[in-house]
């Protein structure tokens, strides 16, 4: 389970150095936006180093590469992926065809590398109108996936259109991909809300986020890691709700009742389903202790 995914400048050594320290549930190391052309080659090293001295690191460590329009892409692979990261994020993702040709070439690297093939994911980053159109085509593509991101400041620059705090304007590419992920069985990460100091603003987009069926949210300061972990985790009310008709389902099956109510409402198959996945998220992120 993933709530939070907080970019790392792979530049940057002391943000690599202090990452563990921010909270967290997985680890972006950026090759892409945050590294300029020069300074690629050692963004690359460094990546590297980190993923080769913290192999024991707790959560999930995930390189996004460059685009395969450029020509850094597949040096980004061939420096990172023997090092084992448990995902690549590969941006502009625009159809099929892009996560095969990526997928053709972790499986060469992993194959001369004496690795098992398939062994490092894929959480394709959706950016633009075609991305978004080909959502299904792109989270079915391959096994690999494992989430399908959604980044909104560059689609809606290929919209032609404003990015707001409100984001009605990515409204339809929210939907649009929760719908494509959760359809393909993979996990749906919403866009980062980029006001670092709107704390309030930033809640209430997690929550919205949420609400429309997203997993988690990508971070790019650590300041909103604590507040995205916890619009994403299930509420003690949530929690002590599920239980209740978790209870109840199981003591009517006990006694051999087809009907079953809980606080004047019947418990159908749908409220069940959705109690078993707050039970579910509670025991990943809390233990037994829950």
């Amino acid at each position: 389970m993933i709530r939070s995914m907080a970019f790392l400048p792979g530049n940057t050594p002391n943000m690599l150095i202090n990452g563990d320290s921010f909270g967290a549930d997985a680890l972006i190391l950026d090759l892409e936006d945050a590294v300029a052309p020069s300074q690629k080659d050692s963004a690359r090293i460094l990546v590297r180093n980190y993923l080769r001295t913290h192999k024991d690191h707790s959560g999930t460590l995930v390189v996004r590469i460059n685009s395969t329009d450029t020509d850094y892409w597949r040096e980004d692979l061939q420096a990172v992926l023997p090092e084992r990261p448990d995902c690549i994020l590969p941006t502009k993702v625009d159809g099929a065809d892009m996560v095969r040709l990526i997928c053709r070439e972790m499986e060469a690297i992993e194959r001369a590398c004496g690795m098992e093939t398939g062994s490092v994911g894929l959480m394709p980053l959706l950016e633009t109108a075609m991305g978004i159109e080909q959502a299904f085509a792109i989270a079915s593509a391959s096994p690999r996936v494992k989430a399908l991101v959604l980044g909104g400041e560059d689609l809606t620059a290929d919209l032609h259109s404003k990015r707001t705090k409100e984001g009605m304007e990515i409204l339809y590419a929210r939907t649009r991909l929760v719908c494509a992920a959760r359809a393909a069985r993979v996990e749906a990460i919403d866009t980062p809300f980029t006001d670092v100091n709107d704390m309030e603003g930033l809640r209430a987009d997690a929550a919205f986020a949420k609400g429309l069926g997203f997993g988690g949210k990508l971070v790019i300061s650590p300041r909103h890691i604590d507040t995205v972990n916890e619009v994403f985790s299930p509420s003690q009310e949530e929690i002590d709700y599920a239980r209740e008709v978790l209870h109840c389902i199981a003591e009517a099956k006990e006694n051999g009742l087809g009907v079953v109510a809980l606080r004047g409402k019947m418990i159908d198959a749908p409220i069940v389903a959705r109690a078993q996945q707050v039970f579910d998220a509670a025991r990943t992120i809390y233990g037994d202790i829950f």
